[in-house]
Formats: structure tokens, sequence, C-alpha cells
């Protein structure tokens, strides 16, 4: 008898494991398909998970905008526990974490002080775990009030951090500035050692700084901003007032090959590593050119809808609440990032994506993947240089574009002589 349970048993691992891998590949559509958890609950008759966004509820709501400092900050969750919650706030060039805590029974996260700092930017990313030991994430932002004809600079990369050789100075304002020299003339970056840096204005709200070419390693670039009673427009006034410096890093720079499906690695110019990838499918291209990572998060939740790929019935193609070792390289939505979801044997050969670049990796990721190898070696500005897709070049001012500029049209972008 105990050896026919034993049998039965592994018929069932054994069913499991067909089953778990026929889910996975008739999910697997790349970066922005369908994943495989919510084809495989329906092969098992269980309910497919709940979207994230009803699952982990966030006030204020995501991408509010003069949110007043007596807005609730709160993080809940419908079903399940919280598993982490991190809180930022950005604020006159400053980054620093929320203190808070989750509630007891796990089902609420709210801050230790409850009331919201102004002319600041926050960002939430929270992870819950249901009854059935699934995972889901949010990111969120939010900004709160701005006291009236006041403007404020968002200000990236933050004060004390350590970025890639790439990373470009980029300042967004909360409005439009119609005296773009006086703006400009009251931002000063200098670099330690010395070199040339210069400014260029993407409309009327995004002003950018960078060098002629990449950092040095070891430079110390210090950024000075003297907003107050700067007129930026007729009766708008500057509010900051700060200085905030940044490392720049060791020189790490990966070139994807869109046509040949590799990712070549290098540090300090010698080959790390070629690394197999899946790009953007034919119908879905990847971007040409350069671009920054500018966001690293170790699990985020992707979601077709929120960059165009819709279906008729308005929802997205393809959302996917737990994307392991994700980097954002453009605002539009394009990130490096791992994918558990293709086939195995996709990564070198086929483009399945909607415009990522996919790394094999595992659900809920692991170090010892090709995407947990490059994240862990990753920093925000490093450059990834995608060639051989079939699409244009990525716009300058999508994301951290900048580089695809030779100087002499950056520095035309200057608003002072």
């Amino acid at each position: 008898m105990r050896h026919v349970q034993r049998r039965a048993r592994r018929a069932g691992a054994a069913l499991a494991a067909v089953l778990t891998w026929a889910g996975l590949l008739a999910g697997a559509s790349g970066c922005t398909g369908e994943g495989g958890r919510g084809g495989l609950d329906r092969m098992l008759g269980k309910p497919p998970p709940a979207a994230a966004e009803d699952v982990i509820r966030v006030s204020p709501r995501d991408g509010a905008r003069a949110v007043r400092p007596d807005g609730e900050l709160r993080v809940r969750v419908t079903e399940g526990r919280l598993e982490s919650v991190k809180v930022v706030k950005s604020q006159d060039a400053q980054e620093a974490e929320v203190p808070g805590r989750i509630s007891a029974d796990g089902r609420a996260w709210s801050p230790r002080d409850g009331r919201l700092g102004l002319a600041a930017r926050y960002t939430v990313d929270a992870v819950a775990v249901d009854g059935e030991g699934r995972r889901s994430a949010r990111h969120t932002t939010f900004t709160t009030y701005v006291p009236e004809e006041r403007f404020i600079g968002y200000v990236s990369p933050e004060n004390r951090s350590t970025v890639g050789t790439g990373m470009i100075v980029s300042l967004e304002f909360n409005r439009e500035i119609a005296d773009r020299a006086a703006v400009q003339r009251a931002v000063r970056v200098t670099a330690e050692p010395a070199a040339d840096i210069r400014p260029h204005w993407f409309g009327g709200t995004r002003l950018d700084f960078r060098p002629q070419e990449y950092w040095r390693p070891g430079t110390r670039v210090t950024v000075a901003l003297r907003f107050r009673d700067v007129e930026a427009a007729p009766g708008v006034y500057g509010l900051q007032d700060k200085t905030f410096s940044f490392t720049v890093g060791r020189h790490q720079e990966s070139r994807v090959d869109a046509a040949a499906h590799t990712m070549e690695v290098r540090r300090e110019g010698e080959l790390l590593a070629t690394v197999p990838i899946t790009a953007g499918a034919p119908k879905t291209t990847t971007y040409n050119g350069k671009m920054v990572v500018t966001e690293m998060l170790e699990l985020t939740r992707m979601n077709g809808a929120t960059v165009g790929f819709k279906k008729k019935n308005g929802k997205g193609e393809y959302d996917i609440p737990d994307v392991p070792h994700a980097m954002r390289l453009t605002t539009s939505g394009t990130f490096l990032h791992g994918n558990y979801w293709a086939p195995a044997d996709a990564f070198g050969r086929e483009n399945l994506s909607h415009g990522c670049v996919g790394l094999r990796d595992v659900k809920g990721g692991a170090s010892d993947t090709p995407a947990g190898w490059f994240f862990d070696r990753s920093l925000v500005g490093d450059v990834v240089e995608v060639v051989n897709s079939k699409d244009k070049t990525v716009a300058p001012d999508n994301g951290l574009g900048g580089w695809n500029m030779d100087w002499e049209e950056w520095t035309a972008g200057s608003a002072v002589e």
C-alpha cells in the first residue's frame, strides 16, 4: 500500500511539473506578454490572482499631484498580508526613507509622522503575499502641494549617490519656465577633476547637464541650486537654495545586439560576459541608441495598459505582477529585466518582447541567473546601447537619452549665449 502511495505521489509531482512547464510555455511572450502564473492557475482550476491595484491599495492615488500636507499616506491590502513597504520622499534634491510600520495583522502600513512634506515627491514600493503564497508588487508615486506662485526643480541623481559614468544631471520643473536663462544661471554643475559641463533644455520644464564624453570614474559632481527669489515667469519665484553632490563609480557599458540576440557587458573596456537576450518582437521592436539606467527595482509590476498595449476590452495585453531585476531605460516604458516566463531556448535565439530587453531569470529572481548577475553588477547611470534593431533611435528626452545627440546639437540647447 505504501509503495502505491509513493507511486501516486511521484505521478502527481510529475504531472505538476508538466503542467508548470506547459503553463510557462503557454504564457511566454517576452517582456510584455502574460506571465505563466495566470495560465497555470486556469489549468489547475484556480481563480486567477487579483490585479495588484486591487490587492494593494495606496493612498494618495498613483500619479496624484498637489496633495495637501494633511493628506493621508497609507498602504493596505484587501487580502493576504503586506510583506514589505518602502516609502521614499524626495525634497530639495534630498532623498529619505519615510519611517513607518506594518500593523500586527499585516494588513496595513502607516507612517510614523502622518504629515506630508510640501513640494515633495513620494515613491511607494509595496509587496504583498496572498493566501496561496503568490506575491504582488505595486510601484506608485505622487507629489505634494507647492505653495502658490512658486516653482520647484526635482533633481536626479540623488544626493550622495554613486552612479555610472553615463549619468546625466536632470531637473524636472513642476511648471513651465518662461525665463529659461534666469533659471539656468541659477544652476551650477561642477566636477572634480574638472570637466566641461553644458546644459540643454527639453521644452520649458526640463533642463539637463552633461559633459562632452562620459564622466571619468571617480569624479565628484556638485550641483548648486540657487532658485530662491529667481523669477521663472511673471510673479512665479523659486523656493530652493540647495547644494548636493554625487560620485561617479566605475565605467560599465553594455551593448545589446537585437539581431544577434546578445548583450556584451564591458567594464573599463574589458569584456566581462556575453549574455543571451530576447529583445522586441518584429511588431514591437526595441529602440536603437544609447539609454541610461535610471531606476533599479528588484521586483515590479508591468501592465501593458500603462504604455499603450491594450486589448479591445481596455485591459492590458499583459499584466505581470512580479517582474524581477527590472532596470528602467526610458520614460516610455523600456526596461532591461529578468524574464521567467519565456522558453529557456528563446534567449539568444528569438525576439519575443513588446520592446524591452529580457534576460533569463526565475520567478522571484535569483542572483545566479543572467538577469541576477547583471543586476548585481549594475548602477543607476550605466549605459545600455541597443544596435541592429529595426526601430528608430530613442528620443534624447525619453529617459536620459541625451548621449544620442552630438556635442554641437547639445550645446545649442542652452538658453544663455
